[in-house]
Formats: C-alpha cells, sequence, structure tokens
C-alpha cells in the first residue's frame, strides 16, 4: 500500500479494506476448486496450476497499478487469494507425511519459509522504495511463482493417495464439539491478529508516527526477523518445554507487544512493540496446529488445508474490517483491533484448557 501511495492524504482506506476482502473472497473460492482439481488432474497440475496463476495475478497487478481505477486491482488481488489458496491445499497434501509424524515441526518450517520470504519481499520494497516504480517490483515477484512452476513441470511428484473420509457420524460429533469449535476461532483470530499487523503496520506507523514510508517498511522487516526467530527459537524448545506454557508466554508478549504500538509516539517504543509482538505470534499456530492433530488423528490433509483456509480467511478478514473502521474512526484503531483478538486468542485459550479438563481429552 505504500508503494501504491496509500499513505498520502486523502486516505483511501475503504479502497485498502476492498483489497484485503478481494483475497479472502479468492481464498475462500478456492478451497472447493482444490478439491475438484486434485480429483481430476492430481497434485502435479494443482501446483503447477496455482503457481501460475499467482504468477498471472502479480503481473495484472504490475500492469493495474495507480492511477488505473482502484477495481482493476480487486480483480487481480482475487485471482491472487485463489491462487494462494489452492497453492495452500497442494502443499498441505504434499507434506502430508511430515504433518502425520510431526504436526508441530512440519508447520515451524513451513512459517519459517513463509516468514523468509515476507522479509525478503519487505526488504526488496523498503531498498527500492524511491528506485523502482511499483509495476517493477511486482514483475520482479512474478519471477518467483513463475520458476517454480517450471520446477514443478519438470519434477517427479508422486501421486497422492486415495483418501478414504472419516465417518460423516464421526465428522458431525467433532464439529458438534466446543472443542473442535474454539480450535477453529482461536486460529482464525491469530491470523487476523497476524494479518493485520503486517498489512497495516507501514501505513498506521507513517500517518500515527510520522516517519518515512521507507523507515516504515524497515520497521515491518523487523516484525518479519522477529516472528523468523520466534519460529526457529521453537524447533529446540519445543521437546524441552511445555506447550501450554509456550503458548501462554506467546500470547501474553504479543498482547504487550500490541499495547505498546497501540500507546507508543516514537520510533523506538514502535520498535520494542513490533519485536514483542512478531516474537509473540511466532509459536502459537504451529502449537494450536499440533494440538488440533493430536485431538482430531484421523483427519486427512484437506482437512488441515480447510482449518487453515478459515485461519486465513480470518487472517484477510481483519486487516479489511480495519480499513473500513479507520475511515470511520481513524489510523489509530489499526492497532487496537489485533490488541483485542489477542485478547480473544487468550481468552480461548482458557476455554480450550478448561474443556479439556472437564471432558477428559
Amino acid at each position: 500500500m505504500p508503494a501504491w501511495g496509500y499513505h498520502r492524504d486523502p486516505p483511501e482506506f475503504v479502497t485498502a479494506g476492498n483489497y484485503f476482502l478481494s483475497l479472502a473472497v479468492g481464498i475462500i473460492a478456492a478451497h472447493q476448486a482444490s478439491a475438484r482439481i486434485l480429483r481430476t488432474r492430481g497434485l502435479r497440475f494443482l501446483l503447477i496450476f496455482a503457481c501460475a496463476l499467482g504468477c498471472a495475478g502479480l503481473l495484472w497487478l504490475a500492469l493495474m497499478t495507480p492511477p488505473a481505477h482502484w477495481a482493476w486491482r480487486v480483480v487481480g488481488l482475487a485471482v491472487i487469494g485463489l491462487a494462494l489458496g489452492l497453492l495452500n491445499t497442494a502443499l498441505f497434501h504434499a507434506v502430508s507425511a511430515n504433518l502425520a509424524r510431526d504436526h508441530a515441526r512440519t508447520v515451524i518450517l513451513g512459517g519459517i519459509y513463509y516468514g523468509l520470504g515476507s522479509l525478503a519481499v519487505t526488504l526488496l520494497v523498503a531498498g527500492t522504495f524511491y528506485v523502482y516504480k511499483a509495476p517493477s517490483v511486482l514483475i520482479l515477484m512474478a519471477v518467483t511463482p513463475a520458476i517454480f512452476a517450471g520446477v514443478y513441470l519438470q519434477a517427479r511428484i508422486p501421486a497422492i493417495a486415495e483418501e478414504t473420509p472419516p465417518p460423516i457420524r464421526e465428522v458431525m460429533r467433532d464439529f458438534r464439539n466446543l472443542g473442535a469449535v474454539l480450535f477453529a476461532l482461536l486460529l482464525f483470530f491469530q491470523f487476523g491478529n497476524e494479518w493485520s499487523v503486517a498489512g497495516w503496520l507501514p501505513l498506521f506507523l507513517v500517518r500515527r508516527l510520522g516517519i518515512s514510508p521507507p523507515a516504515s517498511l524497515w520497521l515491518l522487516a523487523l516484525f518479519w526477523v522477529a516472528l523468523l526467530v520466534g519460529r526457529v527459537a521453537a524447533v529446540p524448545l519445543l521437546p524441552k518445554v511445555r506447550h501450554g506454557r509456550m503458548l501462554g508466554a506467546s500470547v501474553l508478549a504479543a498482547l504487550c507487544g500490541c499495547l505498546l504500538l497501540e500507546l507508543t509516539n516514537n520510533k523506538f517504543g514502535a520498535a520494542i512493540g513490533v519485536l514483542l509482538a512478531g516474537g509473540g505470534f511466532a509459536s502459537v499456530y504451529p502449537l494450536v496446529a499440533e494440538k488440533i492433530g493430536h485431538r482430531f488423528p484421523y483427519y486427512n490433509p484437506g482437512f488441515f488445508s480447510g482449518i487453515f483456509s478459515f485461519a486465513l480467511f480470518g487472517g484477510l478478514l481483519a486487516p479489511a474490517t480495519l480499513g473500513y473502521a479507520a475511515s470511520e474512526w481513524g489510523i489509530g484503531v489499526v492497532m487496537a483491533l489485533p490488541l483485542i483478538g489477542t485478547c480473544m486468542v487468550f481468552a480461548l485459550l482458557l476455554l480450550i484448557w478448561l474443556e479439556a479438563k472437564v471432558t477428559g481429552r
């Protein structure tokens, strides 16, 4: 958004909210489409098609940067959301054996690569903010999915085994179960917190603290560094620290970080808040995903990709809501929603713990 000039006056927060909403709609649309493609064309085709679609969406955005009408960018972002949802399902199936062996470590490893990619793109935009225009950066970004489409085209990808779905009575019983609902809601709010900070932090810092767009992007890069370091550090701690304690400490750190970002009036306070928030968010999803795997061990990767897509939808619905709220109440509301969302995560963790104690699970 800073590269497209959304940090300037007049603020177009509603349009920015529409961008996130279009991404969320694309992700939800991909969930049903991915199942059909897997059934008819297989995993290899789904990987190639998702990468090619992502490349096409980024190239479309490069053509439709301002002053083109914002509605054209909404179309491109919906295509990217569709590609993201398809790729998400394909990758969950590709790593299904690893997920079956160790949920937490597998998801943390995926999160590390996700953090590296996010950090690389942020550094690219921050380092070239006054050098390259947004279309050039988007074209560079489009090269990555194009390369991977070629890699998957040449690679030998084994066919996935036919999966026997769990009995419908068992599925319905679990989804009437309070624990399953609480897990889904926790991931919904947690991804909403992460994407709200990642999506709006640069605009918030520019408009609230008056710092330059490149400086705000460097602070966003610091957020990804904290997230990345937190996930790397979590790997050796998993066998040594009780997971419940790690979850509680992570949520507490994230809560302090969001509160500090909301209250600070200087760059140093913002940097400390970013470090606490990123470090706190780092291990929440992997540990929760592992707990889901223990509670519902018979579910196949399609279930986890569905839960993950629901979480991604929450992750994009939250920053979309922030756009509409910021147009009404100002940019200060941007950090209020992650603060409330982190409180919700903490409350849901307590409810999950209480439900497990009551049911003996």
